[in-house]
């Protein structure tokens, strides 16, 4: 092979660049290997209602704890509201008031009996009573 062009066998062309492989769970077409549990877990985890810093502080302020089963009730009651369209409630659970977001699904404040006492609440378009 004179004068000029350089040919290989077998030579196959490559781009100066190897592609970035993708982020998160597709890589190159498939899928990777994710349990079902992971999955579950997360989704759960994104649909728990979550404390504010604010209604975390009065919770401890005022001694106010709350067991498993307590948070999945409240967490029901948070599901009902949202399934009739309100977006700040009231929710009513033993002796205390907890304020919602129930568009974040994030507890905004907490009071108990003694704290809610002549309080009015306001912001509110919704109030659930959890039993």
């Amino acid at each position: 092979m004179k004068g000029g062009a350089k040919f290989g066998v077998n030579k196959v062309d490559r781009p100066a660049y190897l592609p970035e492989e993708k982020s998160g769970s597709q890589v190159a077409g498939r899928m990777s290997p994710v349990s079902f549990q992971s999955v579950l877990y997360g989704q759960i985890q994104q649909d728990r209602v979550k404390l504010s810093a604010h209604a975390q502080k009065r919770m401890e302020q005022r001694n106010i704890y709350l067991k498993e089963s307590d948070w999945f009730k409240i967490d029901n009651a948070v599901n009902q509201a949202q399934a009739k369209g309100v977006r700040d409630s009231l929710l009513l659970y033993n002796d205390l008031a907890l304020v919602a977001s129930i568009t974040n699904r994030t507890i905004v404040t907490a009071l108990d009996k003694e704290t809610m006492v002549n309080h009015v609440f306001t912001n509110i378009d919704g109030a659930v009573i959890i039993k």
